[in-house]
């Protein structure tokens, strides 16, 4: 006769428990406590002042420590980075990707890019929308591109309650008004971090005096595409008198407007417009960015304080190209590779007053691009289709958004085929991979 065993008396339960309690435990305490270290690159950090190799270590999507060397024992998975620069993940301070409406010659329409396919692979993991749509159309930007994209989209809300559609539709005084954008603003505080003016032709303030009391009543800045230059409304009164400290001047190069003097040399209102708190951005765009502009500002000591794109269906496939073509236009000018990083992570971060972005401090979401800086001969085109030599050329070799991989395109993270079974299936790790194993929104 079989005899049937007894139950575990309480005793024994007690100390099971505490043996598989031990065991867990050591089992957790040899799991790695990061998910991802970047080893041996050049960590260009402007927030923190650093410009130096450095191991840069993420776990559960979040900076985790940054020192000179961490074992790569205590990470899940290392990526060799030993001669490429490390830095935040770029931010894109003027971009249009209000897409997906079908509406002929819109930037609530056509002429705007859905994000993600332009984004990762420049290193860029957040964007600014420039103003595409205004309060009578935000929520379908909201729901349509702002909320599907994987790329972290931020926005300026119209002065024009139909935003950014072009023809008549934006020189309709009447369609600007300050109260339904400030409401627009404080209900979409988390995405809307400024006010847009743009592309007004008329002779008068109107557009800009609006704008800024809704920028005013929020707190956020306004970002200013001047339009037509006009004698009755001249750059030096918009710099020096009508925009506040903080507020953003963008295609500061273009020349257009009077940047430039009849003698080649930079406007004064420039500089006393940043010397009153004004910023200014590149918002290089198909017609905003010419090389004789630039030139003469940045050797008169001009720099720009963010660089950006103004990326849309035309820019992309002209010279323009990507944040990250523009940012070598400014190397070829003889700006050093920390200037361009600063202006395109940190400065950009503070001018929208988003400062938990662009810098990789310990406990800050892990935005990270990874560069490599070619040398050689390369040409650049301006808006106008002018060509300017350089011999230094920045190239996106991965982009990590929230701690997870997005853009690899030489397979640095990967292990050659070679080296795994013959039926080799998916490979990465949900913890770092963000390209095979998409987590679902």
């Amino acid at each position: 006769m079989i005899e049937r065993k007894k139950g575990l008396s309480r005793r024994e339960l007690l100390a099971g428990a505490a043996a598989f309690t031990v065991a867990c435990s050591a089992r957790s305490a040899s799991e790695p406590e990061y998910d991802l270290l970047l080893k041996g690159g050049h960590l260009i950090d402007p927030r923190n002042g650093l410009s130096v190799v450095r191991d840069v270590a993420v776990h559960d999507g979040k900076v985790a420590a940054v020192e000179e060397a961490i074992d790569p024992g205590r990470a899940f998975k290392v990526v060799e980075c030993h001669g490429l620069y490390v830095t935040p993940g770029l931010i894109d301070l003027h971009v249009h990707v209000f897409a997906g409406t079908n509406e002929r010659g819109s930037y609530a329409g056509d002429n705007s890019l859905y994000p993600d396919a332009h984004t990762f692979r420049s290193g860029v993991t957040t964007v600014l929308d420039a103003g595409c749509a205004g309060w009578r159309n935000f929520e379908t930007f909201r729901e349509t591109v702002i909320s599907r994209s994987r790329t972290r989209v931020l926005a300026l809300a119209n002065i024009v309650g139909h935003g950014m559609r072009g023809g008549d539709i934006e020189q309709d005084l009447a369609d600007m008004e300050a109260a339904p954008t400030t409401a627009l603003a404080r209900e979409h505080s988390e995405v809307i971090v400024g006010v847009k003016t743009a592309h007004y032709a008329g002779p008068d303030w109107y557009p800009v005096e609006e704008a800024v009391r809704a920028g005013e009543a929020v707190g956020i800045p306004v970002m200013v595409d001047f339009g037509a230059s006009l004698p009755e409304r001249p750059i030096e009164t918009l710099l020096g008198e009508k925009l506040r400290p903080g507020d953003i001047y963008t295609h500061c190069f273009a020349g257009n407007r009077r940047e430039l003097l009849e003698d080649g040399t930079p406007n004064p209102g420039l500089f006393a417009g940043r010397e009153r708190g004004v910023t200014f951005d590149v918002g290089h765009g198909a017609g905003s960015f010419k090389w004789s502009v630039a030139a003469k500002c940045l050797e008169a000591g001009f720099p720009p304080d963010s660089i950006s794109t103004d990326l849309h269906f035309a820019s992309m496939n002209a010279g323009m190209e990507s944040q990250i073509t523009t940012m070598s236009k400014f190397l070829a000018l003889g700006e050093s590779l920390d200037d361009v990083i600063r202006q395109s992570t940190w400065n950009p971060a503070r001018q929208i007053l988003r400062e938990e972005l662009g810098h990789l401090s310990v406990g800050a979401t892990a935005d990270i691009a990874v560069l490599r800086k070619e040398t050689g001969e390369f040409g650049y085109v301006d808006s106008f289709g002018a060509r300017h030599d350089g011999t230094e050329k920045l190239v996106c070799e991965m982009t990590f958004k929230d701690g997870r991989l997005v853009w690899d395109p030489n397979g640095r993270t990967r292990q050659d085929w070679r080296e795994l079974p013959f039926d080799y299936e998916r490979q990465g790790e949900p913890r770092w991979d963000g390209i095979l194993h998409r987590q679902r929104s």
